[in-house]
């Protein structure tokens, strides 16, 4: 079956070829129906398009599943050759030499698909994919056609212009060239204006355009972009600039006024001229007054003008290149008119029974006109009247008189100048001062004088103001406000002062009036009680009058005047004073408060009572235990409780106290070396307290005591200041605890202490058996007393065997014998052993037994 299949591949490569039409073009050959396939085998054609990019990288695929065989061909288009390019027979791609003409061309692993690196231009044409599957049962075959298009991007563009400074209404031609690019092509045309601003001029496949009657709007920028199906190219831009003007010229007159003649200006005022024609290159200016040529160039300043340079400016403008020119004349007329604008006010005349309404515009030629209109007719005037109004040095007046004006009333006066485009006026309005007049008095801060004040602030024209008092104390009229100032303390108490104010609009004058008084003090309670230790305040208030009082002053119940301090605070403004007593005590606090103040016209005092009080007694507590916690009486554990009924409360701590009793100090005994404890009684001490602010505790544990000293502890309930009566005094009692560990173990320490005290005295008693004789004979017997002195003799020899030694421990001398019974002696000499002598023969054991013994001991 694969040698059919291989077969079958082959013969198409070697049939000939017909056309194959795609969208109606030939374009490649393709296999013709000639291959010879058994009638039950169907073979599956398809078509892909794909489209790649020179130098680029393209993919063609060869199905979606990997074929058992495949062979992939090339056709180049217009010609009828198929050539093999790679194939795969089962034993692994095979590429022919043929594929280095179609680029970098490689198999993808686990797939029939070719990848092409470094695409040419010659890769364009018809891949085929002959796929061969399931060649071992009944075969498939699927032939792949892939059509790839391969496209060249186009190059950078570059643009020509048959005329880069065509003259105004020529005609010129653009052309957009390109080196390489697959087409078809777009182009489009760009121009971009002296601000940046871009615009499409024409757009089209074909890359030459035509202008016809070029104007100044097309000067500026000029690029073409050419685009195909891959990419998109600018050329760089072109400076197109066309030649015109000049037009006929603009003047610009600063600062700008018009009259019916022309322009205008004032007095000693900077005029410039501008001229302005629009031509390219730029145009040449020169200026002429009254047809003489004055100065070159576009802008003509003429600084502090006069009148004398009244008259005909003309401009003329030259285009060098072109050789052409254009002109412009303008007349100027010079006015200088009034100083600013007119000023308009209003004054009381006819002692404020009248108004005069004056309007001033000073200078200016020719003079100003001034009329005042406004609400006239309701004051009586018409406008008839109004022309007999005075006549003013370059201003006008009028007089109103007061029973014909409304209480607001506005006034115009309209000026006009012909040097002045729009007409100027000023106003002015009357209107009666708002509320009414305010009068009150003060005190200077030397308390010298005593100032009376009155004020009626506002209105058009001001008010007049005056004081009227009692024996002569008056003061004349003034604008707006009065002040009468009196000596201190010589204002009449009781008795008005009055103050009148007068306004032109009102046929009555007002006032408003003062009585002077002495202050009056007031407070919230002149009895206060509180309980010890709390905080209060005592209010005093300042009744409102008229004439206001010196800074309120506090005396405390000792009569010394009160500052803000630890005990006191004061709050205080210009009508109270607030004395706040800290931390009450009833035998420091408790009595009369004083508040005090004064006037011009006198003084005021008032009393407040404090009443501070103790809080109840506390019931009494009882101490239930006091326990020390462990052996080494550092810490105690106290427990209490109240008597009587505890939710009834009426305590809010408790004060835990001890104090020293009685000390144990450690004392040594002179003859047996024994410890005596002996209790020493020590005087009185002073209670040590501990407070206890939580009213809920009823135990507490006392640490860091003495443990040598005995302690006694009392419990005392408190009521905020209030401290109750203490509880009977309680010595802690000693911690219980198991005495047999300590009895076994002080057994013990004695048996060993006896042990080696014994092997001690044993040895001394060795080491000085001559110096104590009974005491050795007592301890070791009275026996053998002849053999004792036997050894003693220098020819004895000393005796060693196996049934006896000499061993020296520690500078002492320890001997074995056997068979002797008496104790052995120590030779305060030092000498050499001798050999061992030969043993006697054994007799009675009762028998003496000479032995010499040498023993070498280290004596004190």
């Amino acid at each position: 079956m694969v040698a059919k299949l291989l077969g079958l591949a082959f013969l198409y490569l070697t049939t000939s070829p017909f056309t194959f039409t795609a969208h109606g073009t030939s374009v490649y050959p393709v296999p013709t129906s000639s291959v010879k396939i058994n009638p039950n085998w169907e073979v599956v054609y398809q078509d892909t398009d794909v489209y790649g990019v020179v130098g680029k990288a393209v993919i063609l695929e060869c199905g979606t599943t990997v074929p058992d065989i495949y062979i992939w061909s090339f056709t180049k288009p217009g010609t009828d050759a198929i050539k093999a390019v790679v194939y795969n027979l089962g034993k692994g791609p095979r590429i022919q030499q043929f594929a280095e003409t179609l680029g970098q061309l490689t198999i993808i692993s686990n797939s029939a698909a070719v990848s092409i690196e470094r695409l040419p231009l010659a890769a364009h044409g018809l891949f085929t994919c002959q796929a061969f599957y399931n060649i071992d049962k009944e075969p498939i075959v699927y032939y792949y056609y892939v059509h790839l298009n391969v496209r060249v991007p186009v190059s950078k563009p570059y643009l020509l212009l048959s005329d880069v400074s065509p003259v105004e209404g020529s005609t010129m031609w653009m052309r957009c060239n390109l080196e390489n690019g697959t087409g078809p092509i777009q182009y489009v045309w760009q121009h971009e204006t002296h601000s940046g601003n871009i615009t499409v001029l024409a757009q089209g496949s074909s890359n030459l355009i035509n202008v016809t009657d070029v104007s100044r709007n097309h000067t500026g920028w000029y690029r073409c972009v050419a685009t195909n199906a891959v990419n998109s190219e600018s050329s760089n831009r072109l400076w197109l600039d066309t030649i015109y003007g000049p037009d006929i010229p603009r003047i610009d007159v600063t600062p700008y006024s018009i009259t019916e003649r022309g322009y205008s200006a004032l007095e000693r005022e900077t005029v410039s001229l501008m001229c302005q024609a629009q031509s390219n290159p730029a145009s040449q200016y020169v200026w002429f007054y009254n047809n003489s040529q004055v100065y070159s160039g576009p802008q003509f300043t003429i600084t502090k003008i006069l009148r004398m340079h009244t008259g005909d400016y003309a401009c003329l403008a030259q285009n060098t290149y072109l050789n052409t020119r254009s002109k412009k004349t303008i007349s100027l007329t010079v006015y200088y008119p009034p100083d600013g604008s007119p000023s308009c006010s209003v004054e009381p005349a006819l002692n404020y029974t009248a108004l005069k309404l004056i309007c001033v515009w000073p200078g200016g030629y020719p003079s100003p006109s001034l009329d005042w209109t406004g609400d006239l007719v309701q004051a009586g005037k018409t406008q008839a009247d109004t022309k007999q109004q005075t006549n003013l040095q370059s201003g006008t007046a009028i007089l109103l008189p007061s029973e014909n004006l409304t209480p607001n009333s506005l006034f115009r006066c309209v000026g006009s100048h012909p040097a002045i485009k729009q007409y100027t006026e000023c106003s002015t309005s009357t209107y009666i001062p708002p509320g009414e007049p305010v009068c009150f008095a003060y005190v200077t801060n030397t308390q010298q004088y005593l100032m009376l004040s009155c004020s009626w602030d506002g209105g058009a024209p001001k008010a007049l103001v005056w004081w009227e008092g009692p024996g002569g104390q008056s003061k004349g009229g003034q604008e707006n406000s009065n002040i009468l100032v009196l000596r201190y303390g010589t204002a009449r108490s009781g008795k008005p002062y009055t103050c009148y104010a007068k306004h032109p609009l009102l046929m009555e004058a007002k006032s408003c009036r003062l009585t002077l008084e002495a202050p009056v003090l007031l407070t919230q309670r002149r009895i206060i009680s509180v309980y010890e230790g709390s905080d209060v305040q005592l209010t005093c208030n300042l009744r409102a009058n008229y004439l206001p009082a010196n800074e309120i002053t506090w005396f405390n119940n000792q009569g010394v005047d009160v500052r803000d301090t630890s005990k006191y605070m004061l709050l205080r403004t210009s009508a109270w004073a607030n004395l706040t007593v800290r931390d009450t005590d009833e035998m420091q606090d408790s009595g009369e408060y004083r508040c005090s103040t004064s006037n011009a016209v006198g003084g005021a005092e008032i009393n407040v009572t404090l009443v501070v009080k103790k809080h109840p007694m506390p019931p009494n507590a009882t101490l239930i235990r006091a326990t020390y916690n462990s052996p080494k009486r550092n810490e105690v554990e106290l427990e209490w409780q109240i008597d009587g009924m505890e939710e009834n409360g009426g305590w809010t701590g408790f004060h835990l106290e001890h104090q020293w009793v009685s000390e144990r100090p450690n004392r040594r005994g002179s003859n047996n070396n024994s410890q005596l404890w002996m209790e020493e009684r020590i005087a009185p001490q002073d209670w040590y307290r501990t407070i206890i602010q939580d009213p809920g505790i009823r135990s507490h544990t006392v640490r860091g005591l003495t443990p040598t000293v005995t302690y006694q502890f009392r419990i005392t309930p408190i009521n905020h200041r209030t401290i109750g009566h203490p509880s009977p005094a309680k010595t802690p009692a000693e911690p219980r605890y198991n005495m047999y560990p300590a009895v076994v173990g002080a057994a013990i320490g004695g048996m060993l202490f006896a042990a080696i005290l014994t092997v001690l005295l044993l040895m001394y008693i060795i080491r000085n058996r001559n110096n104590n004789p009974r005491l050795h004979d007592m301890l070791f017997g009275m026996q053998h007393s002849q053999s004792r002195e036997n050894i003693n003799f220098p020819e004895d020899e000393m005796v060693r065997g196996s049934d006896g030694g000499i061993e020296d421990i520690g500078g002492l001398s320890t001997v074995s014998i056997p068979r002797a019974s008496s104790p052995l002696t120590t030779s305060p000499l030092s000498a050499t052993p001798t050999p061992t002598s030969q043993v006697p023969p054994s007799g009675d054991d009762n028998e003496p037994v000479s032995v010499t013994i040498t023993v070498k001991a280290a004596g004190p």
